[in-house]
């Protein structure tokens, strides 16, 4: 067979993407030796196959672009691969025997030829094949090259390929935060299905909801463990510069982290030690007076690369889209790694964070925002509060570890832990309708000149909290069977201190406002501790048996206890539950890349709401979920596609009736589609789609009849993204998206007119060279004027306004 014959099908599937692959690998040639040489270990468990199989399987799993001709390993076996190896180290292993050698190259890839003496020129022999590969593997922590991650460790805990994982998860890498130029959590994940980010503008909150279902109350998690709020406004925050990826698992998962919200998690992973030396220094620009600067340095503090450092820094002092209202963030995360083993690893993380910052949503009025006036419409940029008094000032910290010993190929034991505290001092006067000065005649002018206030203030408001997670974990094997066992104990307890008050502010001609007016603080309305601790136990046992089917079994037993001290009136309750909860599913791994799956998961989460007739909290709500979904990873390439339908239903939803009463009456149930891809159609050409269906979202059941079979909060029947970026040759880059969201009729369909539906673009230009990283970043591109989807029949507000943001980056 001719040279050209035997490359023909191996440039036709893997072409595009080694050319890509060495792109993004060309750095690879420059890095020290004595790096190089540092690379980590990671566990492999490959049973014995045909070398062709085997090393097809090492290649996915240790993130490396492994090509050859198969003639070279025809009718030739390999033993397997079981323990922790080096990519260099598993390659040499799995061709023991062979007759074959993997040689490192000077430019960091693999010659793949035979051990005996080349043979001259013309002999018909087969030529050496060029193996592009990066020095670490890709793990369920690390830097993701590109825009798809292939591992995580959100769904499982363990280190499980995604493919073999029985439920939604969508990775968000570093490169595609920065493409996409997402400063916050909300615009990492704008093109990621199921996730509604808050559409109106905010300048306190991440507002998340997870298919229909709110998501930031709850708590974020921060690598494993929740950052837990208290239903309260001192809202944990997480900066987006400060993570290595964004995972978000959709649908119930209390049977790993005890309590959560039924529609899934959002686990950020922070940015961690790493061997090869990483500086990078960034500036940035933008309308609204924006100025960011930021720095990212990392690398070994010793020759043996024991011990590794990274520091990440943050400062932004901006303006907002709305007047007299600025928002300045402060982060900074140091931490450092201990590895005496190749088996022993510790890691300590800590994160600061501090907010100053005023409220850019000032709940205008539903007349003047979705509906018009004899005026118009209120101005995006109005401030309805009050200089001097609103005010939006958080500090957080928190120090954790993450600890993990392998005794041998069988058992790891890891410990994870952190504590934070937060502090909070919010105070806002916000508009609370149309002042009606002539009452026989609604459209009379000088009913839309002036605006009542209200005044809110939680102030002070403080937390801590404590996390700890015990973990044991076996890998087990016995025949064509395979068990990833894991043990696991859990210890939650936090403790939120809050102070609000409630009253009138004086009124302010909306169209003319002039500020200044007097006014004085109320006396507080709750002054109150609420302390909360959990203890879960849970087991799991992912099950693989011929290499072609996953079996994923788990359940906890959670004790969970709420204590209320209410300071007013001087009393106290108290509540204890406890909950079992389970999950269960299964994957086929299809030749050629398929993985259809299916699932069953449940969630619960204690109520802190007090029953006035019983005087007593709650039952704790629950949550369940049936998911049917497939998988398509093409063998050889980057390329990741997913499709998930789900049925996913809330009980024991406390709602309040007419008369503002609490009741436990309340259900939900959300059924939809979600469709993602993330793609390279060709070299240097990175893709990433999203849509959402959800044609059923709606309140089955509640103490008010009036929202029964209304939509949920803000959830629309369609909602669809699409990004594009393309490298060119000479350095030159660009981007540009797309985000539809479908029309809904607001918070429980409470609006007074369908909220209509919105289009807007994001663009990037930029341009590479040297140590330089140049970009402009545009979002909502043409400027378009919207409305949020969390509209009631009082109060809406604006989605955010065009944004234009300059970033140079510089790293040696």
């Amino acid at each position: 067979m001719s040279q050209t014959e035997q490359r023909a099908p191996l440039r036709l599937a893997l072409g595009p993407v080694a050319l890509a692959a060495a792109l993004a690998l060309g750095a690879v040639a420059s890095l020290p030796v004595r790096a190089q040489a540092a690379a980590p270990a990671h566990g492999y468990d490959i049973p014995a196959d045909t070398l062709e199989n085997a090393l097809n399987r090492f290649g996915r799993e240790a993130g490396i672009l492994l090509s050859f001709p198969t003639e070279l390993t025809a009718g030739l076996r390999s033993n397997g691969l079981r323990g922790s190896y080096t990519v260099q180290g598993g390659l040499d292993s799995l061709l023991a025997g062979s007759g074959l050698q993997a040689a490192r190259q000077p430019n960091g890839s693999f010659i793949l030829q035979r051990r005996a003496a080349a043979p001259q020129a013309g002999s018909g022999s087969l030529p050496p094949v060029t193996v592009t590969a990066g020095t670490q593997p890709e793990t369920a922590s690390s830097h993701v090259e590109g825009y798809v991650a292939k591992r995580s460790a959100t769904g499982t805990k363990t280190d499980t390929p995604l493919i073999e994982t029985p439920q939604s998860i969508s990775v968000v890498t570093a490169d595609r935060m920065a493409a996409m130029g997402a400063a916050r959590l909300p615009d990492a994940l704008a093109y990621t299905p199921g996730v509604k980010a808050f559409d109106g503008y905010d300048s306190r909150y991440d507002w998340l909801s997870l298919r229909g279902f709110d998501a930031y109350s709850p708590g974020f998690y921060l690598d494993g463990m929740q950052m837990r709020n208290n239903a309260g406004y001192a809202v944990w925050r997480m900066e987006s510069y400060g993570a290595e990826r964004i995972e978000v698992l959709r649908g119930p998962s209390s049977v790993l982290y005890g309590q959560t919200g039924p529609g899934g998690m959002v686990n950020v992973v922070s940015k961690r030690p790493t061997e090869e030396p990483l500086r990078e220094v960034q500036v940035q620009a933008g309308n609204r007076s924006l100025k960011r600067v930021a720095a990212d340095f990392s690398g070994p503090l010793d020759a043996q690369g024991q011990w590794l450092y990274r520091l990440t820094a943050m400062s932004q002092d901006s303006q907002t889209q709305v007047d007299r209202v600025g928002d300045r963030r402060q982060f900074l995360a140091p931490s450092l790694t201990w590895r005496p083993s190749g088996d022993t690893s510790l890691t300590v993380l800590a994160h600061y964070a501090s907010i100053r910052a005023g409220n850019a949503y000032g709940f205008l009025p539903v007349t003047g925002t979705l509906l018009s006036t004899p005026y118009g419409r209120i101005p995006s940029s109005t401030f309805v509060g009050e200089p001097g008094f609103d005010r939006y000032n958080q500090n957080q910290w928190d120090l954790g570890y993450l600890f993990e010993h392998r005794f041998d190929d069988t058992w790891t034991v890891r410990q994870n832990a952190r504590y934070g505290r937060i502090k909070t001092d919010y105070r806002q006067i916000y508009a609370n309708g149309f002042v009606t000065n002539d009452p026989d005649n609604v459209f009379d002018p000088s009913n839309f000149h002036t605006i009542n206030r209200s005044l809110f203030a939680s102030s002070p408001e403080r937390g801590k909290t404590f996390t700890l997670d015990n973990q044991v974990q076996a890998k087990l094997r016995s025949g064509d069977w395979q068990h990833t066992v894991l043990l696991g104990l859990d210890y939650q307890r936090s403790v939120f201190d809050q102070v609000m008050y409630f009253g009138e502010a004086p009124q302010l001609e909306v169209f003319a406002p002039v500020y200044g007016q007097s006014f004085s603080m109320p006396a507080p309305n709750t002054d109150s501790r609420v302390r909360l601790s959990q203890t879960g136990i849970y087991l799991q046992d992912q099950i693989k048996w011929n290499e072609r089917w996953v079996a994923t079994l788990g359940g906890r037993y959670d004790r969970a206890r709420v204590d209320t001290d209410n300071h007013l009136d001087q009393s106290t309750t108290r509540q204890s539950d406890h909950k079992f909860t389970g999950r269960a599913g299964l994957v086929y791994l299809a030749p050629g890349g398929l993985a259809p799956y299916v699932s069953y998961s449940e969630s619960f989460s204690p109520s802190t709401t007090i029953d006035p007739d019983t005087r007593q909290p709650f039952k704790p709500e629950t949550g369940k979920q049936y998911e049917v979904g497939l998988r398509y990873q093409p063998v050889g390439t980057r390329d990741s596609y997913s499709a998930a339908v789900f049925d996913l239903r809330r009980q024991n939803i406390v709602t309040f009736d007419r008369d503002f009463v609490p009741r436990q009456t309340g259900k939900a149930r959300v059924r939809g589609l979600e469709l993602e891809a993330a793609f390279e159609p060709m070299p240097r050409f990175n893709v990433v789609l999203a849509y959402s269906w959800t044609p059923s979202a709606k309140v089955v059941s509640d103490s008010n009849p009036d929202r029964i079979g209304k939509q949920l909060v803000g959830t629309p029947r369609n909602q669809v993204s699409a990004w594009a970026d393309y490298r060119f040759g000479n350095g030159v880059k660009a981007g540009l998206g797309v985000r539809f969201m479908g029309s809904t009729h607001g918070a429980n369909g409470t609006a007074p007119a369908k909220i209509p539906s919105y289009t807007v673009f994001d663009a990037m230009l930029g341009y590479d060279f040297e140590h330089w990283a140049l970009a402009l970043n545009a979002r909502n591109l043409t400027d378009r004027i919207y409305l949020g989807r969390n509209c009631d029949a009082y109060s809406c507000g604006y989605g955010e306004r065009r944004s234009l943001v300059a970033t140079a980056t510089y790293r040696w």
